[in-house]
């Protein structure tokens, strides 16, 4: 049997929490609620969990300004709770690094499928055929550490590091280079699921890593647009073990 997974939840509404506390410990997950930021902040003190729901509009810090502060600290998966007409409360979250979103009002069965699937995406492209030594891999100008997932760049001698869903999505480019790969593909490595119809999630995480690349505009020299199919990663790659 796996080990239980924790999940947090922070939402300002009661009947949610204890909504989704009954339904997700039910189905075999530990749960944890907060109702606003401080709470949160004080739980995640005590640890993280496996995975986080966040609502957006909440009193005082909203959901983007808690995302961005667990962003400083952890690449732990983040769901984003948004209103269910406001695509660009999604768009926002996916920019400032959540993995996913799903507009409310949801069904608890919908969302503990979203649960499922980004948990399964955790590290997916660590089993895919890259050598097992290699703690280094190099492409350009950039250096990416696979143990801390820093990107080091080889020219200006600056690095940052990647947040989970900009890992996920680096390294299946990186596993399949000269390969054209579609959107669901994508999508799978990155969120653990197919891409729904109109989503705009594809297009945010690729945007964002093509500026942690310096792969944007008409200049897009790494991750090349193949109309109708898909995308594509150009540049040469090499492992290293030191």
């Amino acid at each position: 049997m796996g080990v239980t997974k924790t999940v947090l939840v922070v939402d300002d509404d009661q009947e949610i929490r204890e909504l989704l506390d009954e339904y997700l410990t039910k189905n075999g997950f530990e749960v944890i609620t907060a109702a606003e930021g401080e709470e949160m902040k004080r739980r995640l003190a005590a640890g993280y969990p496996d995975l986080i729901l966040l609502d957006v509009m909440m009193p005082g810090d909203d959901g983007f300004t808690l995302c961005q502060h667990i962003r400083k600290s952890s690449n732990v998966p983040i769901i984003m709770l948004t209103a269910v007409s406001d695509e660009m409360d999604q768009i926002i979250g996916l920019e400032i690094g959540a993995d996913d979103y799903i507009a409310k009002p949801f069904s608890p069965r919908q969302l503990l499928a979203r649960i499922k699937a980004l948990l399964r995406r955790i590290k997916p492209t660590e089993s895919q055929s890259l050598p097992t030594e290699a703690k280094f891999i190099r492409f350009s100008n950039w250096r990416l550490d696979t143990t801390t997932h820093c990107l080091f760049d080889l020219e200006t001698k600056q690095d940052f590091e990647l947040t989970g869903g900009d890992y996920s999505l680096l390294m299946l480019f990186l596993s399949r280079p000269q390969e054209i790969l579609d959107r669901d593909t994508i999508s799978y490595a990155t969120r653990g699921r197919d891409t729904l119809p109109s989503e705009r999630g594809i297009d945010v995480a690729l945007s964002r890593l093509r500026q942690r690349l310096g792969d944007k505009g008409r200049t897009q020299r790494l991750i090349k647009t193949s109309r109708g199919n898909g995308y594509i990663f150009t540049a040469d790659v090499v492992y290293e073990d030191a």
